[in-house]
């Protein structure tokens, strides 16, 4: 250990939400503050002829720097701020500067750019080399797309969010390899890949320098003008794809263990050496993402807790009074639904009257959806928890990971009847937490850069595992398909 325990800050960017947490690290000791907690709420502008789904990411801008403000006032002497977000979503840049708020991954955009794509690369050519699960609003999909309308003409810059966050708190640009692993553009050996880039027909200058987690980018700006002692703090490059922070908090053994990062998405797999690109894994459309060190995340994308809340906004929207928790404890007083719907269907990727769209998916066969929002609820749960089982077998027979317990951690660790119902499910314990496990393997990942901890991560997977104790959910004696 090379001293005692110290501060980091660690702002974690969901889709749906913010934070900014106060983390105190050292050999024994893993404490979260929460300094600052906000919306992430997308704006609807008018283009011309659509009206487009874009991030209001200078108002999460303004957010962070609030909530670091916060952290200064009780803790001057910071040693690191880190910051991870969602993936594939990106800023345009011109001479340093944004040239417009970033697409969200849901505007309808995002879909155009697949055939701009695959008429130059085969799909199969796509994976072989970078491994990528097909994803309609990968980032190269995306960038196809503003290549044919023209918005790259005026960029010589390209940030995914993290990186630009980044950028604006330390004035340099870097591309973090974790979450440039999602853009599609990456070779095996984790660098930009040239040959395809130029088969896009993107210009390679785009493209910043790629930089590992753990890497020292910069200092906070002084122009920020936030009340830390001498000369700020560092601002160190974490797993900047919030996934891969929140593997680094997973109290598991990698060799018997699968993992579901569970919020807006829930990202099921194992971790891994090494790459698995088959053809098996393809057409189960896994895949191959950075981790933190080296280590590689093979999992599949599954819809998440977005069916949950997206249905409550829903309602709300017509003027029910519901809450999540409510629905839940209802729903768990039901039995258990006999047919269930596909989760990982598209046509629940938009936003929108998802009860709707779930009940025309059971009546195209003939199947009477649940009428009560409380009965919805159960039927999504239970839908969750199946794909989120099919999943983790999926991973195990691809990878030949032997599968004896499921880590849930994020929030959905605290929904205790999707922990249960996977449990039921999967066949195998599921243990639950810690929630905050994003914000805590960004801390720890800093923590470590700084010298207030040292060791592989199975070192650092312990002292998540001594402070922080999952919720342990059995099996149902007998399985539930």
């Amino acid at each position: 250990m090379k001293g005692g325990a110290g501060a980091v800050a660690a702002v974690d960017l969901g889709a749906t939400s913010g934070r900014v947490m106060h983390a105190r690290v050292g050999a024994n000791t893993l404490e979260l503050t929460e300094a600052a907690r906000f919306l992430n709420t997308p704006v609807r502008v008018w283009e011309g002829d659509r009206t487009a789904l874009h991030w209001d990411l200078t108002g999460l801008y303004s957010s962070v720097l609030e909530g670091l403000g916060a952290v200064a006032r009780s803790e001057p002497g910071l040693r690191s701020v880190g910051v991870d977000a969602w993936a594939v979503d990106y800023g345009l840049l011109r001479d340093g500067r944004l040239l417009g708020e970033p697409y969200h991954y849901r505007d309808e955009r995002t879909a155009a750019g697949v055939d701009l794509v695959h008429a130059r690369v085969s799909p199969e050519q796509l994976y072989r080399e970078g491994g990528l699960q097909f994803l309609p609003f990968n980032s190269l999909y995306q960038l196809a797309v503003d290549q044919e309308s023209g918005a790259l003409e005026t960029a010589d810059g390209f940030l995914l969010v993290p990186d630009l966050i980044t950028y604006w708190l330390s004035g340099r640009a870097v591309a973090e390899r974790t979450n440039a692993s999602t853009t599609g553009l990456l070779t095996a050996r984790g660098a930009w890949n040239d040959a395809l880039i130029e088969r896009l027909g993107l210009r390679r200058s785009l493209f910043p320098a790629l930089v590992d987690a753990g890497t020292e980018v910069g200092s906070l700006l002084p122009s920020l003008e936030l009340p830390f002692a001498g000369t700020g703090p560092a601002v160190t490059a974490v797993g900047s794809h919030d996934t891969a922070s929140a593997v680094v908090a997973v109290p598991m053994d990698p060799a018997r263990a699968a993992y579901i990062s569970c919020g807006t998405w829930g990202l099921v797999g194992v971790e891994l050496e090494g790459r698995v690109v088959s053809d098996e894994g393809r057409a189960a459309n896994f895949t191959n993402e950075g981790g933190v060190d080296g280590r590689v995340r093979y999992l599949h994308n599954v819809m998440g807790l977005w069916l949950l809340s997206e249905s409550i906004r829903e309602w709300q929207r017509r003027g029910l009074h519901v809450s999540l928790e409510s629905l839940l404890a209802e729903a768990a007083e039901l039995p258990r639904p006999a047919e269930l719907f596909d989760a990982d269907d598209p046509r629940f990727l938009a936003p929108g009257d998802l009860p709707a769209r779930i009940a025309g998916w059971f009546a195209e066969r003939g199947l009477r959806a649940p009428a009560s929002p409380a009965g919805m609820v159960r039927v999504i749960v239970e839908s969750l928890a199946e794909a989120f089982a099919s999943a983790v077998r999926a991973a195990a027979d691809l990878s030949g990971v032997p599968v004896e317990t499921v880590h849930i951690v994020g929030g959905g660790a605290r929904n205790a009847l999707l922990c249960q119902a996977t449990a039921d499910r999967a066949g195998v314990p599921v243990l639950a937490g810690p929630m905050e496990a994003t914000a805590l393997g960004n801390a720890l990942v800093q923590a470590r850069a700084v010298g207030l901890l040292s060791g592989d991560l199975e070192t650092l997977r312990a002292l998540v595992a001594r402070n922080y104790a999952p919720v342990r959910y059995e099996p149902a004696r007998v399985a539930v398909r």
